[in-house]
């Protein structure tokens, strides 16, 4: 008691800055025993919805796997079935349970396939939960959008088709990848018909998945890339031109070269790239004729793209950049002029003086 009275006249005793960091101290460690309380009250919260999940996961599964053997041939659905789809609509309401009912579906549906993949995909049809996730299409919220549209792609809901589209420019770019990746998963290279309507930018890591969702199918179908190089969408331009690239679309060669005259010169480097790969050689002398226009990057992937094709041709070319300023297109002139007659290139390399020239014809002559 004594103490604690000569603490309480310590305080009175002391300086203001002396009372303030004793009350600072003491809102520190009373907002330490609050947090610490809180932090309990959670880990307990949290452990409890983790058995109650445990609980009504287990309860789901026993039931669908019932579901899924006892149909029988003569009916649609039997009555122990349909038993289940009245047990699975009465929590259908409490979206708890719900998110753990379409949890478990997708446990299963990851898990076998054939005719049973087609029971579940009927199963959340018949159960209603393709109306819950139709409804969150028209969400304010943006992430409830894109969880909606991802789930109908886990199921392969194709039916809502018309519904997914109209999100095809949506402001969150979040959305529209979800729908991208929604249609390509769903219907191959035909999905891909959403690029005539695209106004938003196509990123290049949503290009990536698209390509790679692309590559999973066996079906590598025939499809036409003209109008999307044409679009006035230049992310779709590029995205197209890696279309051409990775699926040898030669038949598209003539609006492939007309893009060589395209405003934008990220498109223009992209191109000359392909052009090399799909060894369209009449591109060369169209560039070599204004060349000098050229900003550098595209010189540099211009000489690249000639190192694809070689001719005998280009040597007069080659000749007047071998020297040039730029290290890039000094070296792929050399290493092009190597290629197509060695003995001129015998001949010039005796010719620079250049440290980064004399360099570049070392390393060419023991490579």
């Amino acid at each position: 008691m004594n103490n604690e009275q000569s603490f309480f006249e310590y305080l009175q005793n002391s300086p203001p800055i002396i009372e303030l960091v004793w009350l600072m101290i003491s809102i520190f460690l009373l907002s330490i025993f609050i947090s610490i309380i809180y932090l309990k009250y959670l880990r307990s919260h949290l452990r409890n919805n983790e058995r109650i999940r445990g609980t009504y996961q287990m309860k789901y599964e026993l039931n669908l796997i019932t579901y899924l053997y006892s149909g029988n041939e003569d009916q649609e659905i039997s009555p122990q079935q349909q038993i289940i789809i009245n047990k699975l609509k009465k929590d259908l309401s409490d979206p708890f349970k719900r998110s753990i009912i379409v949890l478990t579906l997708l446990k299963l549906k990851n898990e076998i396939s054939g005719e049973l993949d087609e029971s579940i995909q009927k199963l959340y049809f018949q159960t209603g939960l393709i109306n819950f996730a139709i409804s969150k299409l028209r969400s304010k919220k943006w992430y409830v959008v894109a969880k909606g549209v991802r789930e109908l792609t886990q199921f392969h809901i194709k039916e809502v088709h018309d519904e997914v589209i109209t999100l095809i420019n949506h402001p969150k770019n979040e959305v529209r990848k979800e729908m991208q990746l929604y249609l390509v998963n769903l219907f191959s290279f035909k999905g891909l018909d959403f690029l005539d309507l695209l106004q938003t930018p196509l990123s290049e890591w949503d290009q990536i998945q698209l390509l790679e969702v692309l590559q999973r199918f066996d079906d590598q179908q025939v499809f036409d890339i003209k109008p999307w190089l044409k679009s006035s969408n230049d992310t779709v331009v590029i995205f197209a031109l890696k279309l051409a690239d990775i699926y040898i679309q030669f038949q598209a060669k003539e609006d492939l070269i007309e893009l060589l005259a395209h405003k934008n010169e990220k498109i223009r480097i992209e191109l000359l790239n392909v052009l090399g790969n799909l060894n369209i050689i009449v591109a060369k002398s169209i560039v070599m004729s204004n060349f000098s226009e050229c900003s550098q990057e595209e010189q540099i992937a211009f000489f690249k793209m000639m190192e694809k094709m070689p001719e005998s041709d280009d040597e007069p070319f080659l000749l007047e950049y071998i020297h040039h300023e730029n290290f890039e297109i000094k070296l792929s002139a050399l290493k092009n002029l190597k290629m197509i007659n060695s003995s001129t290139f015998n001949i010039h390399k005796h010719l620079g003086t250049d440290p980064d020239f004399i360099r570049i014809v070392e390393f060419l002559e023991h490579n």
